[in-house]
């Protein structure tokens, strides 16, 4: 089923559901991934002469470790920038599913399932929270999730009260950095990563419902024309990223025995970097999450290298920040040439 809207007869109706497909179902590798790949491939070849160590097991795991959080967040963030919104409250809610994790490991001694389930669920109500407020409040997401990050961080703060959770036990450990966190030395959280983005990539592409998204994100009055249930489908884009974001505050508790007052600090920006960095428009209507999987992968490969090069860690905010502005500005311009051709 193509969720469309039926264009007047004649040769310029099908010109425009050529273009609504083609801007609906892209390519399953798009020529940004292909340059993403390029990349990232051209970089391990340099940091592996520059500094050998960067191609041995132990620098290796440790950065996949550090892009399952990032990733696995980024699937939802793929699908909130696709339909035109974003959430800048993540790295908060990672706060707060975190500090609860955490303590309870320490005070109340959950087991792994509890501690999933308690963080997944918690990050979903936050999540539905922002994703009932930006689709039935009919306010801008930014503004909305700009004001319950502040909201949620408070709401951690008060739950850390102000000290930091140490001795966490290693009840996470299969999630973590360790051997019990490997299989044939593949971290288990990028693997867990690496699975659902492979279940959202067929989502997005093979079902009507995550064909819905694109279209909300390319026209949201057309689709509610067409009979797209855009509020339901925005609802639950962010609180799918709200379950993701529960998931990876486990992936990032499970990473050491201290959990500090910083914990997401950032977060939120390293995911929409990914996002875009890895060819989601900021316009809506595009993206893929295997972009986001690259992307997330170029942003920590440029942040080990750096780290590992010796060179000060300002520089992987720059190196960072020129990717986002060449992707965005990429971005841009193909958009022009699409309005240009129709």
């Amino acid at each position: 089923m193509t969720t469309q809207i039926a264009p007047p007869a004649g040769g310029p109706g099908e010109s425009r559901e050529v273009s609504s497909r083609s801007r609906v179902l892209p390519s399953p590798i798009t020529g940004q991934e292909i340059v993403l790949i390029g990349v990232i491939a051209v970089l391990w070849v340099i940091l592996a002469f520059a500094t050998p160590a960067f191609m041995t097991a132990g620098s290796i795991q440790p950065l996949l470790g550090a892009v399952a959080p990032i990733a696995v967040i980024g699937i939802g963030m793929t699908v909130i920038i696709i339909t035109g919104g974003i959430d800048v409250s993540v790295g908060a809610i990672i706060m707060v599913c975190a500090v609860i994790v955490a303590k309870n490991l320490v005070s109340a001694g959950w087991s792994l399932p509890v501690a999933l389930l308690v963080s997944i669920a918690v990050g979903g109500l936050l999540g539905l929270i922002n994703g009932v407020l930006i689709a039935y409040g009919r306010v801008h997401a930014i503004i909305i999730t700009f004001g319950t990050a502040n909201i949620f961080q408070w709401l951690g703060l008060k739950i850390f009260n102000s000290t930091t959770v140490n001795s966490i036990p290693d009840t996470l450990a299969t999630l973590g950095n360790g051997e019990q966190g490997r299989t044939w030395g593949v971290p288990h959280a990028f693997a867990i990563t690496v699975i659902l983005l492979a279940i959202a990539w067929w989502y997005l592409r093979h079902t009507a419902g995550g064909r819905h998204f694109f279209a909300i994100g390319g026209d949201a009055q057309a689709a509610r024309l067409a009979g797209v249930r855009v509020q339901r489908r925005v609802l639950l884009a962010y609180l799918l990223t709200g379950l993701l974001a529960g998931l990876a505050s486990c992936f990032i508790v499970a990473q050491g025995s201290n959990l500090g007052q910083n914990v997401g600090t950032g977060k939120e920006l390293a995911v929409i970097a990914a996002v875009v960095i890895g060819g989601t428009s900021i316009m809506g209507g595009r993206g893929s999450v295997l972009g986001t999987l690259l992307g997330a992968l170029l942003v920590q490969t440029v942040t080990s290298g750096v780290t590992q090069l010796g060179w000060p860690s300002q520089l992987s905010d720059l190196f960072v920040g020129v990717a986002i502005i060449v992707a965005v500005g990429t971005d841009l311009i193909r958009e022009r040439a699409r309005r240009a051709r129709r």
